[in-house]
Protein backbone atom coordinates (compact mmCIF):
# COMPACT_ATOMS: atom_id res chain seq x y z
CA UNK A 1 0.00 0.00 0.00
CA UNK A 2 2.76 2.23 0.58
CA UNK A 3 3.22 3.02 -3.22
CA UNK A 4 -0.41 4.58 -3.57
CA UNK A 5 -0.79 7.78 -3.79
CA UNK A 6 -1.73 9.40 -0.64
CA UNK A 7 -1.24 6.13 1.86
CA UNK A 8 0.96 7.87 5.20
CA UNK A 9 0.56 4.86 7.11
CA UNK A 10 -1.09 1.16 6.36
CA UNK A 11 -1.02 -1.67 8.67
CA UNK A 12 -2.70 -4.87 8.44
CA UNK A 13 -4.39 -7.51 11.30
CA UNK A 14 -3.17 -10.63 9.63
CA UNK A 15 -5.53 -13.55 10.39
CA UNK A 16 -4.20 -16.50 8.27
CA UNK A 17 -6.79 -18.63 6.32
CA UNK A 18 -9.29 -16.13 7.42
CA UNK A 19 -10.37 -12.40 6.86
CA UNK A 20 -7.07 -9.72 7.95
CA UNK A 21 -7.92 -6.26 8.43
CA UNK A 22 -6.20 -3.55 6.32
CA UNK A 23 -6.42 0.32 8.39
CA UNK A 24 -4.98 2.81 6.22
CA UNK A 25 -4.13 6.26 7.28
CA UNK A 26 -3.71 9.42 4.73
CA UNK A 27 -5.72 11.11 1.65
CA UNK A 28 -5.57 8.16 -1.02
CA UNK A 29 -9.45 7.56 -2.18
CA UNK A 30 -11.51 4.38 -1.46
CA UNK A 31 -10.62 3.35 -5.58
CA UNK A 32 -6.86 3.77 -5.27
CA UNK A 33 -6.90 1.96 -2.43
CA UNK A 34 -9.17 -1.13 -3.61
CA UNK A 35 -6.83 -1.47 -6.52
CA UNK A 36 -3.82 -1.61 -4.28
CA UNK A 37 -5.46 -4.26 -2.72
CA UNK A 38 -6.03 -5.83 -6.17
CA UNK A 39 -2.65 -5.84 -7.26
CA UNK A 40 -1.07 -7.49 -4.30
CA UNK A 41 -3.38 -10.25 -5.06
CA UNK A 42 -5.91 -10.13 -2.40
CA UNK A 43 -9.51 -9.73 -2.28
CA UNK A 44 -11.09 -6.72 -1.18
CA UNK A 45 -14.43 -7.38 1.42
CA UNK A 46 -16.46 -4.97 3.23
CA UNK A 47 -14.33 -1.96 2.27
CA UNK A 48 -15.81 1.15 4.73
Amino acid sequence: MSGVPGVELATVELVPGGASRLSVTGTADQEALAEGVRSSGYVLTGAK
